[in-house]
C-alpha cells in the first residue's frame, strides 16, 4: 500500500468519531486504531483461560506465616500506557527527555512516545502538576495499563 494512502487513512481515522478501521488492498492489510478511543485511567486484567489458583489449607496448629510487607503505592496521579508497546523518554537519541522528575507539565503536554508497530505515538499529560516518578526506563517495553509517571 502506498504511504501516502496509509497516511491519509491515519489522518481520516484521526479527524472521525471512528475508533478502528481496517482495510484490505490486494495481499496489503491495514489496521488502524486510534489510541485515544482506549480509556487512559482504566485497566482490564484478565486471567488467561485454564489457569486456576490454587490454595492449599495451612495444617492444623500451624503458625500462621507472616505477610510480605506492602509495597509503598505511589501518592498522587498516576499516567497510565493507553498500549502496548517501546517507551522513550525523548523523540531521538541524545535529544533531551520530554519531562524530568520535578518538571512542571500542564494538560496536553507531551510525556514520552510510545512506538508501537514502527508508529510513534505521543503521549500526553492529562493532569495538570508536577512530574514525582517516572516508573519506566527509557527503551523499556510496556503493557496496556502499566504505570507510567506519577504527576504530584
Amino acid at each position: 500500500m502506498d504511504l501516502r494512502k496509509l497516511k491519509t487513512l491515519i489522518d481520516l481515522v484521526a479527524e472521525s468519531d471512528i475508533a478502528e478501521l481496517e482495510v484490505t488492498e490486494g495481499e496489503s492489510k491495514v489496521r488502524i486504531v486510534k489510541s485515544s478511543a482506549m480509556p487512559q485511567n482504566q485497566m482490564v486484567m484478565m486471567q488467561p483461560q485454564g489457569m486456576q489458583q490454587h490454595y492449599q489449607q495451612a495444617p492444623m496448629g500451624a503458625a500462621p506465616v507472616a505477610a510480605a510487607p506492602a509495597v509503598a503505592e505511589p501518592t498522587g496521579y498516576i499516567v497510565k500506557s493507553p498500549m502496548v508497546g517501546t517507551f522513550y523518554r525523548s523523540s531521538a537519541p541524545g535529544s533531551g527527555a520530554f519531562v524530568e522528575i520535578g518538571s512542571v507539565v500542564k494538560e496536553g503536554d507531551t510525556l514520552c512516545i510510545i512506538e508501537a508497530m514502527k508508529l510513534l505515538n505521543e503521549i500526553d499529560s492529562d493532569k495538570a502538576g508536577v512530574v514525582t516518578q517516572i516508573l519506566v526506563e527509557n527503551g523499556q517495553p510496556v503493557e496496556f495499563g502499566q504505570p507510567l509517571f506519577v504527576i504530584g
